[in-house]
């Protein structure tokens, strides 16, 4: 990537304060500069574990989510070069192979039991080195994890044309039908059961091992066949080894196969688009009909569907808070890879070009957002408002600062959790089953990290420990967080004006080390009701029947609270307590957290080696 760019307009090559730069301004950060060896020793690792390791400079570099095109060095330098204008974007091409006839796969109706659609391409003289190779491969990687939802949606297949023979076959069959010598081995044959079995024990394929479950319980398994009966792949699962990809191979036959059409198509052209500069004739894909036996329908892939997008002027304008002309905004187009971009409806609205590596522009919004990447963040004038308001803190928010310096005192470190959480770690590891009306789930996540909004705060603190692991238990780790969790709710129906969803402020806590116990947590719990003026109930009672109005005094009066032991499978059974809050002349005190020894299971599945005990609290319940 770094040698790729070309020097800056000063003639001077970039240096990483320079290049950091270049990063902002086309709207990616610069997130780390590291080697191998560095990360392994912030990791924990001695120096002499570390010990051949390369000191290899390496730029660990933050992309958006939805930018498929930045996810490997040659679509990340291609598009830079775009924006420095050292070159134009490429236009890519369907090429008919030389023959005159297209390749053809075959789709048998029994794949529509497992993954129903699959798309193919094929690059031709592919000239590849180490380099190349393992970018290919890298991104491959990328979209299987976040694009394709580690292979749910969407799995990769990479074959060298030259050691197959079309016409090829997909379909789905019995596991002991599928026998194949796959990429991982040297010569030893499975059938496609025993092969699942294989990688789900064996720890030399645990980087196999997560995929299994996705076909391992189906009576037929999805397989893609040539002409001769070779087993080219078993998706989305491994290839097999026959048609593996070399540094030597020419020509590339690349096949998606999926359960979401969409999603397929993207990753087809996402794949074509980045590696087709590498082939004789660059930016040119050769195209494969897909025949559908059950509809007859015949599909050509790659689609590289470039389209039109519109967006007004003004509201491009206003949007981002700048006084452009049209016309500058067409040149700010091409720089950002949208061109050839021109001016319609007498000037007034922007029309750009929408390639077919710019899956992420769906809206006359993200034409402004790439314009305002590409006029620069720096460049827009700062404006104070027309508007003269008077505000203050919220009583909920003032009562969680004052709260969070009270809890810091106590000894325990505030950290930033994000809201979004996998449904394992939101309820899986939690020894929850999964219920989809608590959670809000996200239509489209980034990736399988993001799938439904947190409706608890302690996943999110021991993935903090989880991931400190380096760092000295000895003492014990007391970390806490103040924050919102959202929950569904049947009384917010959801309409114009309401979302079918409520926000819920929590505190929530964890003492993780040797030494941890249930009275530490339960001194917290004491602490923080105290804090809010809420009296133990038994103590109230006790005191008021002694008649001692001094000893016992409480400024908001008719709040108390008490410990009720309870049962939740989070927890360690026999170490959890509920707490029990009660206003006035409630007849019925109501739950408003749980605190205890969390399960051993739950330890496991976050990988923390010590007891550990957790609080969370809902502090809307008793402020």
């Amino acid at each position: 990537m770094f040698a790729r760019l070309g020097p800056p307009s000063d003639g001077q090559p970039y240096d990483d304060t320079s290049f950091d730069e270049l990063c902002f301004e086309f709207g990616v950060e610069l997130d780390d500069i590291t080697s191998q060896k560095q990360e392994a020793l912030k990791s924990g690792k001695s120096e002499s574990e570390c010990k051949g390791m390369s000191d290899t400079v390496e730029y660990k570099i933050d992309v958006p989510a939805n930018r498929y095109d930045l996810l490997c060095l040659e679509g990340l330098s291609r598009a830079l070069r775009v924006f420095l204008g050292e070159e134009e974007a490429p236009t890519y091409r369907l090429t008919e192979p030389l023959s005159g006839k297209r390749e053809i796969i075959t789709v048998d109706s029994s794949a529509s039991e497992v993954r129903p659609f699959v798309v193919c391409a094929i690059l031709r003289n592919v000239t590849l080195d180490q380099a190349r190779y393992d970018s290919f491969i890298d991104l491959q990687d990328q979209l299987h994890r976040n694009l394709c939802r580690l292979r749910t949606l969407v799995a990769i297949g990479t074959h060298d044309y030259d050691t197959v023979e079309g016409p090829f076959s997909y379909g789905a069959e019995k596991p002991e039908e599928i026998k194949f010598v796959p990429l991982t081995e040297e010569d030893r044959e499975f059938d496609a059961k025993s092969l699942m079995h294989h990688y789900s024990t064996d720890p030399a394929c645990k980087h196999l091992k997560p995929y299994v479950p996705i076909i391992y319980d189906k009576p037929r398994y999805p397989v893609i066949r040539d002409r001769n009966g070779t087993v080219l792949s078993l998706p989305p699962i491994i290839n097999g080894r026959k048609s593996r990809i070399q540094l030597h191979t020419k020509d590339i036959f690349i096949e998606c196969t999926a359960t979401d059409l969409t999603k397929a198509n993207i990753v087809l052209d996402t794949v074509v688009t980045m590696f087709s500069e590498y082939c004789g004739d660059a930016f040119t894909v050769e195209p494969v009909d897909v025949v559908y036996k059950s509809t007859g329908e015949i599909q050509t892939t790659p689609k590289l569907f470039t389209r039109t997008e519109t967006a007004d002027v003004a509201m491009v304008n206003g949007t981002i808070g700048i006084d452009i002309t049209a016309e500058k905004m067409v040149e700010l187009s091409t720089k950002m890879q949208l061109g050839p971009a021109e001016l319609v409806d007498g000037g007034k609205t922007l029309k750009v070009t929408v390639p077919p590596t710019r899956s992420d522009i769906m809206h006359a919004v993200d034409i402004a957002e790439d314009i305002g990447i590409a006029y620069g963040y720096n460049n827009i004038v700062k404006k104070i408002p027309t508007t003269c308001t008077v505000g203050g803190e919220q009583p909920l928010n003032q009562f969680g600062d004052l709260l969070r310096d009270e809890v810091a005192r106590a000894g325990y470190t505030e950290v930033l959790t994000h809201g979004l959480l996998s449904k394992h770690d939101n309820f899986t590891a939690m020894k929850k089953e999964i219920d989809m009306g608590l959670a809000v789930s996200l239509s489209n996540p980034a990736n399988v990290e993001y799938e439904v909004v947190r409706t608890t705060l302690i996943p999110g603190l021991l993935k903090v420990l989880q991931h400190n692991k380096a760092a000295s238990f000895s003492n014990g780790f007391k970390i806490f967080e103040i924050s919102d969790v959202v929950l569904k709710d049947a009384e917010h129906v959801q309409t114009e004006s309401k979302v079918g969803a409520r926000n819920s402020r929590r505190l929530a806590a964890v003492y993780a080390g040797p030494t941890s116990g249930f009275e530490i947590i339960h001194g917290l719990v004491d602490r923080v009701m105290q804090l809010s003026e809420v009296c133990p109930e038994k103590e109230y009672i006790e005191n008021s029947l002694k008649g001692d109005e001094e000893k016992y005094r409480v400024t908001r009066e008719g709040l108390f609270y008490t410990i009720r032991e309870s049962e939740d499978s989070s927890y360690f059974p026999g170490r959890v307590a509920d707490i029990m809050f009660r206003r006035g002349d409630d007849v019925e005190a109501k739950k408003v957290g749980t605190f205890g020894i969390l399960h051993p299971h739950v330890l496991k599945k976050f990988e923390i080696l010590y007891p550990t005990t957790a609080l969370e609290l809902d502090l809307e319940a008793i402020r």
